[in-house]
């Protein structure tokens, strides 16, 4: 495992980052035995950075990951969300941000955490997230609750826009930096670059469409951008190679992230995602996927509040688009 710094934070994270949602059974049930096994082999193998939410299964998976990391705390980087509490279930205030933060710690069964995020920040108000929450979280920060702040969400230009306006430790940013994605890189990026935030990526996978299982029946993408990624699913598996390594291989490449995060649910799972760190993809099928994904090559879906996404995405009726995984 091949480690990197996380911005100015001091904190030196794996490259491959375990991402806990499928603990909370968001991608199919998991044992609780299968998830231990997944996350204590995940540490055996170097991994060290693990991200989850109270979203995710709504507490089930910051319940599981807590008691998997019993005993084995002190040699992982942890970091957990506020601000979404399901689906639908918003809430950037101070009073609430707290209050569920503390029942995340007893959740994760730790006095404190390494990063604490704001998750999905498209959904809130912009002005209420750089005024109220993020001073809130800072001053978790102070009490010791918490190492380092963060953002997260789908859209790079709003968090630039955040992380802009006021000083973040951490931004996290999912399914820009991919093999049907790449513009994390038109403004994010250069602003980690400059302002020495640690930036990590997620959804390498385009959450699931490349990881060639079934697709779950919630997924956001339009239906083009689906049939691309079943495309490559197939054309990799002609080729015998295995398309997540493929696709996490491509991610792992990005120059600036410090971490990509991929959800895992068993050993198994694991272990594909470490054979991307030696993997040597064959040049004619990078060609060739390129071909098919250029159709659809940064097509997005409508997140977030209508104010906060880019005027092209939301819908003639305005209605703002709901992620269900992030």
């Amino acid at each position: 495992m091949r480690n990197k710094p996380l911005g100015r934070t001091g904190l030196h994270v794996s490259i491959i980052g375990f991402g806990a949602s499928p603990l909370g059974d968001v991608f199919g049930v998991v044992s609780p035995e299968d998830g231990r096994a997944a996350v204590h082999h995940a540490i055996d193998c170097g991994i060290n950075l693990f991200d989850v939410s109270p979203y995710y299964g709504l507490t089930l998976a910051e319940e599981r990951l807590g008691a998997a990391l019993e005993g084995r705390r002190h040699e992982v980087v942890l970091a957990t969300k506020c601000g979404r509490y399901g689906s639908e279930h918003f809430d950037f205030s101070a009073a609430t941000v707290t209050r569920e933060f503390e029942a995340s710690l007893r959740r994760l069964r730790t006095d404190y955490v390494d990063i604490l995020q704001l998750h999905d920040v498209e959904f809130g108000s912009v002005q209420q997230v750089i005024e109220e929450t993020l001073p809130t979280l800072r001053g978790l920060q102070r009490q010791g609750k918490a190492r380092f702040i963060g953002i997260t969400g789908f859209w790079p230009h709003l968090l630039a826009r955040i992380a802009a306006a006021t000083p973040v430790d951490s931004v996290l940013n999912y399914c820009h930096a991919n093999l049907l994605m790449d513009d994390m890189d038109r403004e994010l990026t250069p602003l980690a670059a400059r302002l020495g935030f640690g930036l990590m990526n997620a959804s390498p996978l385009h959450m699931g469409l490349l990881s060639g299982g079934e697709v779950p029946e919630w997924h956001p993408a339009p239906a083009p951008v689906k049939r691309a990624a079943a495309e490559v699913v197939a054309l990799c598996r002609e080729r015998q190679v295995s398309p997540s390594t493929l696709a996490l291989h491509a991610a792992l490449q990005h120059p600036v992230a410090a971490s990509t995060f991929i959800g895992f649910k068993s050993v198994a799972q694991v272990d594909d995602a470490l054979r991307a760190l030696d993997f040597a993809p064959p040049p004619d099928l990078l060609q060739t996927i390129g071909a098919v994904v250029r159709p659809v090559f940064n097509h997005v879906w409508p997140s977030g509040l209508p104010e906060n996404q880019p005027a092209t995405v939301v819908g003639v009726d305005g209605a703002a688009g709901s992620s269900h995984a992030s």
